[in-house]
């Protein structure tokens, strides 16, 4: 497979799983993108991780000297994709709009925080990795929404379809300890938990924050609540918006970053081998184990 092939099925793919369907016409996803390589290099052995820096593509440099390698592939965003990281914040407005969020407070509280984003991104140094890979000759590519929109929509048919029986908080992170990701978080400790509730406490409305970019506005929280919602579901939550969760008495279950990020990833890859009709060799590193599903 070539890359621009492996890389335009996961933006495809991507699009498929968007919670907010074909309606809003899709063309990409701005925190993702080949940050480098040649477009018509052949894929056949891929090196995946959560976080990929510069110690991370030395070591995939030692690997393709010693048996072989051909593109390294991140998660999060590196280079031009962290700079357009907020851009794809935009997608949080229909989540909350969908949670029962006015869309004009959602669209504001989104615009504040996106802007906030933008300004925090901008002075970063964001092209470290992306010259080494130069530097390296590594193709090197990161595939971050379209991993986190089948994160969202794995789940959520989950929740839907297990609804009768999730009647507790306790009930949630049961359900999420037995998906192998998160089973694999628990042996480092890291596995789905309550930070904020009773895990007797009924779930109430479940919001799921598995997509748009990064944290939203810390001023959600209340109108959330005014919306039904009673039970967050999230990858994490910095302690600033806990504390804003709290004032409203919100149940926060985590169900892990990394492990979440992983789950993500293995889905969007089991999408592009299946329509492939290939199956990667796969390195895993930095977080990440390949998992199979079907």
């Amino acid at each position: 497979m070539k890359l621009i092939d492996f890389f335009n099925q996961a933006i495809r793919f991507g699009r498929l799983a968007d919670p907010r369907g074909d309606k809003k016409k899709i063309v990409s996803f701005p925190d993702s993108g080949i940050l480098f390589g040649r477009p018509n290099a052949e894929v056949n052995k891929i090196m995946v991780g959560i976080d990929i820096e510069v110690a991370e593509l030395l070591l995939a440099e030692r690997i393709r000297e010693k048996e072989g390698l051909d593109l390294v592939v991140a998660h999060h965003p590196e280079g031009k994709s962290y700079v357009g990281l907020h851009e794809v914040m935009r997608l949080q407005v229909d989540l909350l709009q969908q949670a029962g969020v006015a869309y004009k407070t959602a669209l504001r509280l989104v615009d504040e925080r996106m802007l906030e984003v933008e300004r925090r991104v901008l002075p970063q140094n964001h092209t470290r990795p992306v010259d080494a890979a130069r530097l390296l000759n590594l193709p090197f590519v990161n595939l971050h929404t379209p991993a986190d929109n089948h994160v969202h929509k794995f789940l959520r048919v989950i929740f839907e379809r297990k609804r009768n029986v999730l009647r507790s908080v306790g009930d949630i992170v049961k359900l999420l300890k037995d998906i192998p990701e998160y089973q694999i978080a628990e042996k480092f400790n890291t596995g789905p938990r309550m930070i904020l509730g009773n895990l007797k406490r009924p779930t109430g409305k479940i919001l799921l924050e598995m997509t748009g970019g990064t944290e939203g506005s810390k001023d959600v929280f209340s109108k959330l609540y005014k919306a039904g919602v009673r039970t967050l579901v999230s990858m994490h939550l910095s302690e600033d918006y806990l504390k804003k969760a709290k004032e409203v008495n919100l149940n926060v279950v985590i169900a892990g970053h990394i492990s979440s990020d992983t789950l993500g990833l293995n889905l969007l890859l089991d999408n592009i081998e299946k329509s492939a009709r290939q199956e990667f060799q796969v390195v895993s590193c930095s977080g990440f184990t390949r998992i199979r599903r079907g």
